[in-house]
C-alpha cells in the first residue's frame, strides 16, 4: 500500500527532477533527448551536409525533438533515420496493444473495471464505446468506492498502457502527498481498461466526486509512446462539455516531469474547489 510522503521531501525530489531535465537541456547541444530506447539512433547534430545556416538549424534541432532536418541518399532517406522511424512506430504500436503492469496496479491498490469497448480494434473505431462502464464495472464501483468523495482518482490505459507504466510511479505519489498537504480528501481510486475521457462523466453519475482527476495514456505519436494526461473536472456528470475540462498534458520524462506534474495537479484541483468550477472558467 502507499505510504505517504512528507512535504518538504516531495518538494526536494521535484526540484531534484527539474535539475536533471535542465542539465539535459544544456547537453541537448549535441543530441535530441528521448523517452525512448536508445539504440545509437540519436546522436547526429544535424545530417545536412554544409546547411547555410548551420547555427539556426542546430537551433532548431536543439530545440524539439520533431523530425527537420532529415537528409537523404539519393532518393530515400538515410538508413539511420529510416530505423529511428521504425523503432518509433513500433513502440506507438505497442503503448496501444499493451495492457498495463497488474504489478504497478496492484502495488497502489487499483481494482479494473472495464468500459464496453471489447477489444482494441473496437476501441479504435468506435470511442463511445469506451466512455460506458460495463454493469459489472458499475456492480464493482458501486460495491467497493466511497460514495461523493471530495477528490476521485481514476487511472486509464487509453491508447497507451506504456504511458501508465512509465510514469504512474512519480505521478500517483506526488498527486496524492500533494492533495494531503492541502487538505483535501481522497475517494477510492480504481483502473478503467479501455477507457476514453468522457468516461469521467459516468464515472461522475456513480461516484458524485467534487472532482473527478482521470490519469489517462495519450494518443502516441512518433516522439514519445509514454506520455499521459490528467483530466480534472468539477462534478462531471452526463452532459459535460469539453471546455468544462481542465488538462494536463506531455507527462513525461522529456515533457513535463512526472513528480512536477503531479505535485500540479493538486494545486489545480484546490483551485477548482475553492472556485467550484473547470475548464474555461477556472481561473488559474
Amino acid at each position: 500500500m502507499y505510504n505517504a510522503v512528507p512535504l518538504d521531501q516531495l518538494v526536494d525530489r521535484v526540484m531534484a527532477e527539474l535539475a536533471k531535465k535542465l542539465a539535459l537541456s544544456k547537453a541537448a547541444d549535441t543530441a535530441v533527448p528521448s523517452a525512448e530506447p536508445n539504440l545509437g539512433l540519436d546522436t547526429i547534430v544535424s545530417p545536412i551536409p554544409n546547411p547555410k545556416w548551420a547555427e539556426g538549424m542546430n537551433e532548431l534541432l536543439a530545440s524539439t525533438p520533431a523530425r527537420i532536418g532529415v537528409w537523404r541518399v539519393g532518393t530515400r532517406a538515410l538508413t539511420k533515420e529510416v530505423l529511428k522511424f521504425r523503432r518509433d512506430h513500433a513502440a506507438a504500436v505497442d503503448s496501444i496493444y499493451g495492457e498495463a503492469s497488474a504489478t504497478l496496479l496492484e502495488q497502489f491498490g487499483l481494482f479494473t473495471v472495464e468500459t464496453r469497448y471489447e477489444n482494441t480494434e473496437n476501441y479504435l473505431k468506435r470511442p463511445d464505446m469506451g466512455r460506458v462502464v460495463t454493469d459489472e464495472g458499475i456492480a464493482a464501483i458501486q460495491a467497493r468506492c466511497k460514495f461523493k468523495p471530495q477528490v476521485q482518482i481514476v487511472v486509464s490505459d487509453g491508447l497507451s498502457a506504456n504511458a501508465v507504466d512509465a510514469n504512474l510511479r512519480d505521478v500517483y505519489p506526488a498527486l496524492l502527498d500533494s492533495l494531503a498537504s492541502y487538505g483535501l480528501s481522497t475517494g477510492t481510486p480504481f483502473f478503467v481498461r479501455g477507457g476514453r475521457v468522457a468516461v469521467m462523466d459516468h464515472i461522475g453519475d456513480i461516484v458524485q466526486p467534487d472532482v473527478l482527476v482521470l490519469l489517462i495514456g495519450e494518443r502516441p505519436g512518433l516522439v514519445s509512446s509514454q506520455s499521459l494526461s490528467a483530466y480534472m473536472c468539477y462534478k462531471p456528470r452526463k452532459g459535460t462539455v469539453e471546455s468544462d475540462r481542465t488538462v494536463i498534458s506531455n507527462i513525461h520524462r522529456g515533457g513535463t516531469p512526472p513528480l512536477e506534474g503531479g505535485a500540479h495537479i493538486g494545486t489545480i484541483v484546490k483551485k477548482m474547489l475553492e472556485q467550484q468550477t473547470s475548464g474555461i472558467h477556472l481561473d488559474i
